[in-house]
């Protein structure tokens, strides 16, 4: 590094060496020197002429000597100023803004809010009221205005001081930090002289910058790069803010409006200074009006109007996919990070799968059903406290328990050292707040305490909608409000999945182990005995309704009405590691405990997981990486990178047809888990539908995954966390809980023409089918074994209370 300063200060030391040798060999052999050479006799007043002159070529002679030091930085006591290269490429920062695969903007990443805009995507007024108002010479001075400048020297004689910064000067400040520690040479240390030196520096620049850009291009930089307050940085986004429109549509008040602010953005702020700014604006329509963009009339009439400003400000709380954002934010800054860019300020343009209609739709649907759940939640617990251990017995201190566990707890801990007394009396102190109700937020006065307590009591819900085929993630509802919720139960969450993880166990065997969905296997109760972790253990599955039948029933009528001991002696058949083997294969990430009711969903898993799982149904066996990102473009519309799915082969073709075959089973069984649906008639009717419901111990996470020819879409439902759940499966179980969403959300689907999604059967195979799936119907199950619950993850410890 200080090799490179020494060659650095060499070439300038030569540079200035061989400018020197050329100046001193002019004058020897130039005619002219012989005017500033004393003559003999020569008269007095031609001395002071010839000494006056010498003075002016001197003084002209040593202002560019300085100009020169400080272009080139001579000896470092000057600070760099921009290259040619950065000039060429001003870096103005931009926001990262978020699109669905419509078009429609979801969000934006930002240091400072800013889009840069075109000379063309700027309204004439606009351009009126900036000259008029900041540089009415700017199209005749090349970056310096010397008739400006002699007038301001004027003014300060005057009384009167006024600026004389040109556009393009000013468009440098706003680019490039001339007075940042970086910037600065030896002499910027003194007070005085560093002001000479950056406004040197600026002139320096700013007559570089014309050189490189035209006049309307620097315009447009300058409206880019200006601050006018509210966090809105540039015109575009300050056309948003205030007037909730784009600079192109701006008329002559609001544009006169924006630009008066520039001089002072606080004290000229419509909304907290309506009466300065009312004054300014008018300003700026009597410099419209001097330089003749408004005739007499105009003015009169528009100096009248009110302002009509209004802030519009993004909230990145509201609007649709809030949860998907808030995942696309880590997702994208590790992204960037990897690849060199800066999400924040280089004006991204990432376009994600997501559909906004739909997202509308699965938001709405999820919505409307969990007021219901809500509902029937609060009936169920009226006057009890729905955290409770899996007897049935109160959690003492629960909340407090929860409290201890935040971040802001650790802070009062901190504060009242030692003074518990204080932290108490803190916690139980009612305040003002604003909370979450399904009716509308609202406002109220709680204590800390009693605020969780509000909060807990709340069911949750997630939602997923995917593409299989091409691996597309269509909708992301990670939660019911995102302003009071923030956890979200797509991706971040993990749960047991219950009955829903069933059909990876009926997948393996079909795949590995020659069953067909006609297999048949006996309903009765069964004792697996298996090791742990070293320790001897037995595991006695029983059904959700605690009968057996005792029937041979073929793995469809089983895995449609969700029979357990089916499934736990299927699984002791194929072996639980295979179970597992398949689950990774088809995307299970999570890690995956080996034992036998890892067939019931005994193992935590995220909705994303499971739902790309289902996937492998739908696309012939071939698991497809669910992804939300299509393309990454920078602020040019360059495509820096294109995102493709992982895709591999999970199970064979004619499995994945089969097992089609198994989840339309659900509905076709007589008692059938997802019978549930029948009750949304808009999904029938030249339609195959497949699904599987799922409810984990103690009724605390249902969930239902449906699967139509073209979506797969996974639901999910519980509380904050497993000790609240509902009292029974009459009411919490996935088919009465998550499967009503699936329906509502499919209903809305099909209801949508413009999202291209119809009704039709499964893709046909293209295969021969050798292992049957037309299997005999069963008889007609007893009455009492069509209980509620038909699929709850049931362990040993619950047949032990």
């Amino acid at each position: 590094m200080q090799e490179g300063k020494v060659k650095l200060y060499q070439i300038y030391l030569q540079k200035l060496t061989t400018f020197l040798k050329q100046v001193y060999h002019w004058l020897l052999n130039s005619q002219g020197v012989r005017f500033f050479i004393p003559k003999p006799n020569e008269s007095r007043k031609r001395k002071w002429i010839r000494r006056g002159w010498t003075c002016v070529v001197g003084f002209f002679l040593v202002l560019w000597l300085y100009f020169k030091a400080v272009e080139y930085n001579f000896l470092y006591l000057f600070g760099e100023i921009p290259s040619v290269e950065s000039l060429e490429r001003p870096k103005i920062p931009a926001a990262s803004e978020l699109y669905t695969a419509d078009g429609v903007l979801l969000g934006r990443y930002f240091k400072e809010n800013r889009t840069p805009v075109t000379y063309d995507q700027l309204s004439p007024y606009l351009i009126e009221a900036l000259l008029a108002t900041e540089d009415i010479r700017f199209h005749e001075h090349t970056g310096v205005d010397l008739k400006a400048l002699m007038a301001v020297v004027a003014s300060v004689f005057s009384g009167d001081p006024r600026g004389g910064s040109t556009l393009t000067q000013q468009t440098v400040k706003n680019l490039f930090q001339m007075r940042g520690k970086d910037s600065q040479g030896l002499l910027g240390k003194i007070p005085v002289v560093s002001g000479i030196i950056i406004k040197t520096k600026e002139w320096i620049t700013a007559i570089n910058l014309e050189k490189h850009f035209t006049k309307e291009e620097i315009m447009t930089m300058y409206l880019n790069t200006v601050e006018f307050g509210n966090g809105a940085f540039g015109i575009y986004i300050a056309s948003k803010t205030f007037f909730n429109t784009t600079p192109q549509r701006l008329n002559v008040q609001q544009a006169a409006l924006l630009v008066g602010m520039l001089k002072a953005t606080t004290y000229y702020n419509p909304i907290r200074n309506y009466k300065n700014a009312f004054t300014r604006r008018n300003i700026v329509l009597q410099q419209m009006l001097k330089y003749n963009y408004l005739t007499q009339s105009e003015y009169d009439s528009l100096s009248q109007l009110p302002l009509k400003a209004k802030l519009y400000l993004e909230n990145p709380e509201e609007g649709a996919g809030t949860y998907f954002r808030n995942v696309m934010n880590s997702y994208l800054e590790k992204w960037c990070e990897e690849n060199g860019y800066d999400l924040y300020a280089d004006g991204l343009r990432i376009y994600t799968t997501i559909d906004s209609r739909m997202q509308q739709l699965a938001e709405e649907a999820v919505a409307e059903e969990m007021k219901k759940n809500q509902a029937k939640f609060n009936e169920q617990w009226r006057g009890l406290e729905p955290w409770t251990t899996k007897r049935g017995e109160p959690i003492p201190n629960y909340i407090e328990n929860v409290a201890k566990s935040t971040s802001w707890y650790k802070d009062l801990e901190k504060k009242y050292k030692k003074r518990p007394d204080s932290i108490d009396i803190y916690l139980k102190t009612p305040k003002k707040m604003k909370v979450f109700s399904w009716k509308g937020d609202i406002d109220t006065l709680l204590s800390p305490l009693d605020s969780i307590r509000y909060c807990k009591k709340f069911l949750h819900a997630g939602l997923m909608t995917l593409d299989p085929f091409s691996g597309h993630i269509k909708t992301w509802v990670g939660g019911i409000n995102y302003k009071y919720f923030k956890y979200d139960h797509v991706m971040q969450a993990k749960r047991q999945p219950g009955s829903t993880f069933k059909p990876i166990l009926y997948a393996a065997a079909i795949d590995s182990m020659g069953y067909s969905p006609c297999s048949k296997l006996i309903d009765a109760p069964i004792y697996i005995r298996y090791k742990e972790d070293g320790e001897d253990k037995v595991w006695a599955p029983h059904n959700a309704d605690w009968i057996f039948s005792y029937d041979t029933m073929t793995l469809r009528h089983a895995m449609g009405r969700s029979i357990n001991s089916v499934a736990a002696r299927l699984t002791e058949l194929i072996g639980w590691t295979t179970v597992a083997h398949y689950a990774r294969k088809m995307g299970i990430t999570s890690k995956l405990k080996e034992v036998p009711s890892i067939s019931l969903g005994s193992n935590d898993v995220t909705l994303y997981e499971m739902t790309g799982a289902f996937g492998t149904f739908l696309n012939e066996g071939v698991w497809t990486e669910p992804i939300f990102i299509t393309r990454i473009e920078d602020k040019n519309g360059r495509i820096l990178h294109r995102f493709t799915p992982k895709r591999y082969a999970a199970l064979k073709q004619e499995s994945a047809f089969l097992m089609l075959e198994m989840l339309k089973g659900t509905l076709q069984e007589p008692g059938g888990t997802s019978g549930g649906l029948y009750s949304f008639p808009k999904l029938f009717g030249g339609n195959d539908i497949g699904g599987k419901t799922g409810t984990s111990s103690g009724h605390a996470d249902g969930w239902y995954f449906g699967v139509t020819k073209d979506l797969v879409t996974g639901v999910w439902v519980g509380g904050d966390d497993r000790s609240i759940h509902f009292r029974s499966g009459e009411v919490g179980e996935g088919g009465k809980t998550a499967l009503p969403i699936y329906g509502r959300f499919m209903e809305k689907v099909y209801d949508t023409p413009e999202l291209n999604i119809t009704k039709g059967t499964f893709p046909t195979p293209t295969i021969k089918i050798n292992k049957p799936y037309f299997c005999p119907t069963p008889r007609k199950p007893k009455p009492d074994s069509l209980n509620v619950n038909l699929d709850s993850l049931q362990f040993l410890e619950d047949m032990e209370r």
